[in-house]
C-alpha cells in the first residue's frame, strides 16, 4: 500500500512540476512573441522569423519554448511568413505542425497550406486543404473565400463539374458574401462551356 501511495505521490508531484514549468514557459514565450508579431504585422518578415538581435523571432520561440502555446502559435505565424516570402515548403511544414482548438484560425491554416500547394503546382493537395478549410467550422465570413479558392483550383485542373458545384454552393449558402457575385459570373461562364 505504501509503495502504491508513494508512486501516486511521485506522479502527482511530477505532474504539478510539469504544469508549473509549462505555464511559466508559456508566459515567458508570450512576452517574447510580442515583438515578433509586431514585425509580422509590419511585413518585416525576416525579423519576425529570426528576431532582431534583442528579441526572439518565431523560429527561436519554437525552439526555446517548444511546449508552450506560444510556440504552437508561432508555427502558424512562421508558416504564414514563409508563404509571403515565397518559401512554400517551409510554409507547408510549419502550418502543418500547427494545431488549434480555435476553429477559425485552424481553418485559416488549412487555407494557407492550400495556397502554398497552389504555388508549387500541387493541385491535388491544394484541393484537399481548401476542402478541409471550408469544412472547418463553416461560417459566412471566411468559408466563401475558401470555397472560391477551391472552385478556381477545380477549374485549373479541368474539373468543371466540381467547380460548378462549388460555385453553386457559394451562391446557395452565402448570398451576402463578397464571393457571391464572382460565383454567379463564373457559374454562368462554366455552364456555357459545358453546353
Amino acid at each position: 500500500i505504501f509503495t502504491v501511495l508513494g508512486v501516486i505521490a511521485v506522479l502527482l508531484l511530477g505532474f504539478s512540476i510539469f504544469s508549473y514549468f509549462k505555464s511559466n514557459q508559456n508566459n515567458t514565450a508570450q512576452e517574447e512573441m510580442f515583438q515578433a508579431v509586431y514585425y509580422f504585422e509590419k511585413d518585416s518578415l525576416v525579423q519576425a522569423l529570426n528576431g532582431d538581435g534583442n528579441n526572439y523571432g518565431f523560429l527561436e520561440i519554437i525552439d526555446e519554448y517548444g511546449l508552450s502555446d506560444a510556440a504552437n502559435l508561432s508555427k502558424f505565424y512562421a508558416g504564414a511568413s514563409y508563404l509571403k516570402l515565397g518559401n512554400y515548403e517551409n510554409a507547408i511544414n510549419y502550418l502543418d505542425e500547427f494545431s488549434s482548438s480555435d476553429l477559425l484560425i485552424q481553418a485559416r491554416a488549412y487555407s494557407l497550406i492550400g495556397d502554398a500547394y497552389v504555388e508549387i503546382g500541387d493541385y491535388d493537395n491544394s484541393i484537399y486543404y481548401f476542402k478541409k478549410a471550408s469544412n472547418e467550422n463553416p461560417n459566412e465570413f471566411f468559408t466563401p473565400s475558401y470555397l472560391l479558392k477551391l472552385a478556381i483550383v477545380y477549374e485549373e485542373t479541368g474539373d468543371l463539374e466540381s467547380a460548378l458545384d462549388t460555385y453553386e454552393e457559394i451562391i446557395e449558402e452565402f448570398k451576402n458574401s463578397p464571393e457571391f457575385q464572382t460565383s454567379l459570373k463564373n457559374k454562368s461562364r462554366i455552364e456555357g462551356l459545358l453546353l
